[in-house]
């Protein structure tokens, strides 16, 4: 995995967790990076968060560190924003820059307050351990109820040089489109002002976060920050930008279909596309519906060729369309054509089900040009188990 330069990373265990595992983290650019975030739509949001838009705001889009902890959300407590603010003073002093150039994420339990000195204590011992190796640390002391980190880099050459990305997510349940719930962070080598990462961030974000959900809820602490380091010395042309914002994008869909295939409980991706409705948001909602669907999702799971779901999905997505005009395809076998059953052998499908990732298609004959794509996973009994106990 090629990393981007101008970074170092650090992980430790520092008691927020309930089991010895890697809770606190930081992603720390050898100089101050550009940066540009989105974060959740939820009314109910996390102090971090908050503070996160403040310093953002404040700073003109700079950072000096992103502080990460897992296992406390520092969300609806009394003590939120004082916590919140005082671990971003503690980091800058640490770190040596101010304030508002730190940039905090938390993820866990809602509704427990959050003990700062376990947060702060660990931060001379994170400074020192810095470096650029540790990477997949930060990934894995984010992780809450993933079974395993979500990774992933692109390089691309340009007239002046190699520009490099690379990402990491945390996410498996609590995740609907507004922003996806989860914590992505996605670095850059290249040079690059904050305007210019708002113009690459916001359509990635709509082809990969916002295009996935695992059970319809959006959380308080969903954040996604891109940020530019420009240690390569490589400023993309106006026309390199957009290669850029590609794969940018490439790496954030990687991510987010990572988060899917992960799913609380999942046994299966599903990748649900929508095609040829009159306009894209069209398709998003047709799409966003059938993969929200617990009776499709639970139909995966037991490997049901049960397309009449999926056309109830997508009747009521709040989408004029003409039933007689749907074809559907599951593991692209047809099995309605003009909203009617086609021939299939049932039994051979099945088996095609059973496989660990699962491509649904819904096409409109006599619609338009509008083309979307939505991540998620099947619902089987493993997310009741998980979400029955997450406190205890």
């Amino acid at each position: 995995m090629k990393l981007p330069l101008g970074y170092r990373y650090a992980a430790t265990y520092a008691g927020i967790r309930k089991v010895e595992k890697d809770d606190v983290a930081l992603i720390v650019p050898d100089q101050p990076a550009r940066a540009a975030a989105v974060f959740t739509r939820n009314v109910v949001q996390a102090a971090p968060v908050k503070l996160a838009k403040q310093n953002l705001k404040i700073s003109k889009g700079k950072v000096s560190g992103v502080l990460i902890n897992a296992g406390n959300a520092n969300c609806a407590t009394r003590t939120g924003e004082r916590v919140a603010l005082a671990s971003c003073r503690a980091l800058a002093k640490a770190l040596k820059t101010r304030p508002e150039y730190i940039f905090p994420a938390s993820t866990g339990v809602i509704g427990v307050e959050l003990d700062v000195k376990l947060l702060t204590a660990p931060f001379p011992e994170l400074v020192e351990q810095l470096d650029a190796g540790n990477f997949q640390s930060v990934a894995e002391a984010m992780m809450t109820t993933d079974t395993r980190p979500k990774i992933a880099s692109e390089e691309v050459q340009f007239a002046d040089g190699t520009v490099r990305v690379a990402g990491m997510t945390k996410g498996a349940g609590m995740i609907h489109p507004n922003m996806a719930t989860t914590l992505g962070f996605v670095m850059t080598d290249a040079v690059a002002d904050a305007e210019d990462l708002e113009e690459i961030l916001r359509p990635a974000i709509e082809r990969s976060f916002n295009s996935l959900t695992i059970d319809g809820d959006t959380s308080t602490n969903d954040t996604v920050l891109l940020l530019a380091s420009g240690a390569s010395k490589v400023k993309p042309s106006d026309k390199e930008r957009k290669v850029l914002q590609e794969v940018v994008t490439w790496v954030m869909e990687s991510l987010a279909e990572q988060i899917a295939a992960d799913g609380e409980g999942a046994r299966k991706l599903i990748v649900v596309r929508a095609l040829g409705f009159k306009t894209r948001e069209d398709a998003r909602k047709i799409a966003r519906a059938i993969a929200n669907s617990p009776l499709v999702k639970t139909a995966i799971a037991g490997s049901d060729p049960n397309w009449g779901r999926i056309l109830v999905a997508a009747g009521y997505a709040g989408v004029d369309f003409d039933p007689n005009s749907i074809d559907i395809e599951m593991q692209r076998v047809l099995v309605c054509r003009g909203g009617l059953a086609a021939n299939y052998d049932e039994n051979e499908l099945k088996q095609k089900l059973d496989e660990s990732e699962v491509r649904i298609r819904i096409v409109n004959k006599k619609g338009g040009k509008g083309d979307a794509r939505f991540f998620t996973c099947d619902l089987t009994e493993g997310y009741i188990q998980i979400n029955g106990s997450y406190r205890t």
